[in-house]
């Protein structure tokens, strides 16, 4: 895991633009979206029956506390989060374990219209999702902002496990969804999540693509390395993939 970590971070410094004034070979967050929905009580969705997001200062220095210091409480899976194969695996990695190159590398956000809800194999096939190594779905839930929502929809867009077949036949590495749930709410087994988890394909989901649009990006998305648990939050950031840009690796 350090080899690999050494080799992104040598990565990213040789390929990413550069700021003014800033010198050859430092990093730049020039270009870098953040695609990350931000957790707040008032706004942040909770799955139905998952734990509510507390959030509360044990001091506060704007109510005369010489320092402020905050508590969080919430689920494994609230936000943007990565699913890890633990969580419907029972010999699956946890998160701690998920490898970086899954998580860092070429990726295709794909548009997905307000009027489909299931994401099955022909909306798949409707769309140019062959040779991309990370596939990210965005979807009604992005159109109708619902990541910035504290109702929940049941009626999200969700991968069907025909297309998810599909995607996991295929290589993929990484497979994103922008609502808080890859799997259809209510189905009577979770076999979206039992498909790619089995094959090891981590999936992040919640994540607020708002400020993006379909096309070929770079994506890193890293989540909170909690030992030997089935998921945890993360932060996920993309950037545009042009012709005179060095990319990440794939």
């Amino acid at each position: 895991m350090r080899g690999v970590g050494l080799a992104v971070a040598l990565g990213l410094l040789s390929c990413a633009p550069r700021e003014q004034g800033t010198r050859e070979g430092e990093l730049s967050a020039e270009g870098w979206i953040d695609v990350t929905a931000t957790l707040d009580p008032a706004k942040t969705p909770v799955y139905e029956g998952d734990a509510p997001l507390k959030f509360e200062f044990l001091k506060d220095m704007r109510q005369g506390d010489i320092l402020t210091l905050s508590v969080f409480s919430m689920g494994a899976h609230s936000g943007t989060h990565i699913d890890a194969p633990m969580h419907f695996v029972a010999t699956g990695a946890p998160i701690d374990q998920v490898a970086l190159d899954a998580l860092i590398g070429a990726a295709r956000v794909i548009d997905i219209p307000d009027s489909v809800q299931a994401i099955d194999s022909g909306e798949l096939n409707r769309h140019a999702w062959r040779g991309a190594q990370r596939v990210l779905f965005r979807t009604r839930s992005t159109l109708r902002g619902w990541m910035d929502s504290t109702q929940f929809h049941r009626d999200f867009a969700y991968i069907a496990p025909d297309a998810a077949q599909l995607l996991a036949d295929a290589g993929v590495r990484l497979v994103g969804v922008d609502y808080i749930s890859a799997e259809q709410f209510g189905a009577p087994q979770p076999l979206t999540h039992q498909i790619l988890l089995g094959r090891g394909i981590p999936i992040v989901e919640g994540l607020d693509l708002r400020p993006v649009q379909a096309g070929d990006y770079d994506v890193i998305v890293l989540p909170l390395r909690v030992r030997g648990h089935e998921g945890a939050p993360a932060r996920a950031i993309v950037r545009k993939r042009t012709g005179n840009q060095q990319s990440l690796t794939p």
